[in-house]
């Protein structure tokens, strides 16, 4: 999706502020409410922003890449459970091969997380759509983290 010279600048505003909220947004792009900005974001930003567990407006890695180009040093800061922080630590890095939600639970025990299914794949798709982890479809999703564990800085949240 290529983005127009307004939201392409906005985008920048979210990877410089981030993570910001509605009201911080408002007041940089003069609009009249944080619905406004809201709407903005979910209809020319979807696929490029979330919310972080403190419902806090954050870029994904791959809008941070495309404001600050491939060679950015830029670190992410994430705030994650401790299942999460877990995951981070043991799922395969972005040069291999990704894992099924089983062998990310068997890597977990190895390391003493004791943990059920559903929980290993919840925390998958919340690091997913934080943009920590990739989702590769094969006959069942595999994931691996979309980033070098070196580009990320993990804040532990309360669970």
């Amino acid at each position: 999706m290529t983005l127009s010279e307004e939201a392409r600048e906005r985008l920048a505003d979210i990877v410089e502020l981030q993570p910001t909220k509605n009201g911080e947004l408002q007041e940089r792009w003069d609009m009249d409410s944080g619905s406004e900005v809201h709407q903005y974001l979910e209809s020319e930003l979807k696929e490029h922003y979330y919310r972080n567990d403190n419902s806090l407006i954050c870029a994904t890695p791959e809008a941070t890449t495309l404001i600050d180009g491939e060679d950015s040093e830029r670190i992410q800061t994430v705030t994650v459970t401790p299942l999460q922080q877990a995951i981070v630590d043991v799922i395969a890095g972005p040069d291999e091969e990704s894992q099924s939600v089983v062998a990310v639970l068997h890597a977990l025990r190895e390391v003493g997380e004791d943990r059920d299914t559903d929980d290993v794949r919840s925390a998958l798709r919340s690091l997913a759509d934080k943009g920590i982890v990739e989702t590769v479809e094969k006959t069942v999703p595999t994931f691996k983290l979309a980033v070098p564990r070196d580009e990320l800085d993990i804040e532990l949240s309360e669970e």
